[in-house]
């Protein structure tokens, strides 16, 4: 695993704890889309299924400095965009 993918991991699993209204937001649960985010490697299925998953908490992680840098990132919106799941408008 590349340095980046492993510290995005770890600032991702320190985040777990937020709370949306019907979703546990939880940002561990996008380590599956790490490689995605971080490269031009396209989505897994799981990584799909859980930005699916997690669409109503991703204006709150973008309220986060330390998470903002990943989940707004052209990456990450051309990930979302792959999945079928278009960034929310904050």
């Amino acid at each position: 695993m590349k340095a980046s993918q492993i510290a995005v991991s770890m600032m991702v699993m320190f985040m777990m704890m937020e709370v949306c209204v019907a979703v546990t937001c939880s940002p561990v649960q996008l380590s599956s889309c790490v490689s995605a985010i971080t490269s031009s490697v396209p989505p897994s299925k799981l990584c799909c299924s859980k930005i699916k998953e997690q669409k109503p908490c991703l204006c709150k992680y973008m309220q986060n400095p330390t998470l903002k840098k990943f989940v707004d990132s052209p990456n990450a919106r051309r990930v979302a965009n792959t999945c079928g799941t278009p960034f929310p408008k904050c």
